[in-house]
């Protein structure tokens, strides 16, 4: 009899993910070629996350940012407002470059809903930044110091009434919404939805509908996106993504120099709103990792690199909570897929305290010797090959680095070659020169 899901162990329950996510029920191939191939890519991708040593190659990641639309040759810009050309310009990238897992088409997003909710927290390529280069974060406080009371007493109703209205112009008003708690019995209950009648909230509303609208041809874009490279023979290795609870706090609410300043001002309120979002952190990764049967959840890590927390702070503030949020997601069966962003060196020895096997590790600029032999003990490393390199580098000297990646970090198992920072400029042949090489000489020793 099988067995429940609530019933199955860790590993069981990673087990039955990989299982969905390599014979994906109802999927349809273009041809059986595609169909192996699909399969032999995602089992190969499987066996370093968990690793094995593999019986052929190392698996190879091209993980872009814009790349594929300028390869196209198309701008940021109209990739935003016209999702077919945007899904044919990265399933070209993926058929020309052959990697064995890509991330998908998500990269340039609904820019028609970023209009109509005049969204703050970004500028996008041609509202607030050229139409020709990538988005641009507004760093700010969208949550004042004094409201982490408010936070942590009800997150819910602090994003909707506070939050949201700060980060999207089209929802201003919601500020006047009052908590749905008070909502308890007739007596009074009217009162509650006055506000909705109001011209302002109504004029809000009609937005969000459109708004809906628009997030809903997007996402529908996507999934045909995501059907259309399966059936060509490509896994997609993320289903979505969460946030090291730090990172939430630090890029969404209090900005970076607001959350810096309340390390050393408000310590307590910093690590007790930690505490509430981590159990909300691991439930949007699992749901979502379930939903799309896809068992990768990708969480950049924003501010834990060398340089921006010193290594009591690190321990203190940024790893206790990440490392809850990332056993949730391995109870579940999910693969936290962490990005390591800019140096992260003085923080291999405190991240290794992982199960075996169970994650894995997108490397920037990592000493990958030191990486192997401390993380990498545990987890699949993957990345370190220099965007940058990609970019203004020689096939020579692509082919020299990437041999290196291998004699240091191949051995054994637990390697995936990819890039270790998204990227918008590359040359076509040094990514070429990468996967070629990876293919021919990236055999386990």
């Amino acid at each position: 009899m099988e067995k429940k899901w609530e019933e199955m162990t860790p590993d069981e329950r990673q087990e039955a993910l990989f299982a969905r996510w390599i014979s994906p029920e109802g999927a349809t191939f273009a041809s059986p070629e595609a169909e192996k191939a699909y399969k032999e890519r995602a089992t190969r991708i499987k066996d370093a996350i968990q690793m094995k040593k593999l019986p052929d190659r190392v698996p190879i990641f091209v993980l872009p940012s814009f790349y594929p639309i300028y390869y196209s040759g198309m701008t940021p810009r109209d990739s935003m407002y016209d999702y077919d050309k945007s899904n044919a310009a990265f399933k070209k990238f993926v058929i020309d470059f052959g990697p064995d897992g890509n991330l998908g088409a998500a990269v340039p997003g609904p820019g028609k809903f970023f209009d109509i909710m005049d969204y703050k927290l970004y500028s996008w390529p041609g509202h607030g930044v050229s139409p020709n280069h990538s988005y641009q974060a507004n760093e700010g406080e969208y949550m004042m110091v004094e409201e982490y009371n408010d936070l942590i007493e009800d997150p819910s109703n602090y994003f909707y009434k506070t939050y949201l209205p700060r980060v999207f112009g089209a929802l201003e008003f919601w500020q006047q919404l009052p908590s749905v708690t008070g909502i308890v019995e007739m007596y009074g209950v009217a009162g509650n939805f006055i506000p909705f009648g109001l011209p302002p909230m109504q004029e809000a509303l009609k937005k969000l509908m459109e708004a809906g609208e628009e997030a809903l041809k997007w996402g529908q874009a996507m999934g045909a996106f995501g059907g259309d490279i399966l059936a060509s023979g490509y896994p997609v290795i993320v289903a979505g993504f969460t946030k090291a609870p730090f990172d939430f706090l630090g890029d969404t609410l209090r900005g970076t120099r607001g959350l810096m300043v309340d390390m050393y001002r408000n310590p307590d309120k910093v690590l007790k709103a930690m505490d509430v979002l981590t159990p909300l952190m691991i439930k949007m990764g699992v749901n979502t990792a379930l939903g799309a049967g896809n068992p990768f959840i990708f969480i950049p890590l924003h501010k834990g690199a060398d340089g921006f927390l010193n290594d009591e702070q690190y321990k203190k503030f940024y790893w206790p909570t990440l490392r809850k949020v990332m056993i949730g997601l391995i109870e579940q069966g999910v693969v936290p897929f962490p990005a390591a962003e800019g140096g992260y060196n003085s923080r291999l020895e405190v991240v290794k305290d992982l199960p075996k096997g169970k994650t894995m590790w997108l490397c920037d600029k990592l000493d990958m010797k030191k990486a192997k032999k401390t993380l990498g003990q545990v987890a699949c490393l993957a990345g370190n090959m220099p965007s940058a390199l990609l970019n203004l580098g020689t096939k020579q000297q692509i082919t020299d680095y990437a041999k290196k990646l291998l004699d240091d970090c191949a051995k054994g198992g637990g390697y995936i070659m990819s890039n270790g920072s998204f990227f918008d400029e590359a040359q076509a042949e040094n990514i070429h020169a990468m996967v070629e090489f990876t293919r021919e000489y990236g055999v386990y020793k």
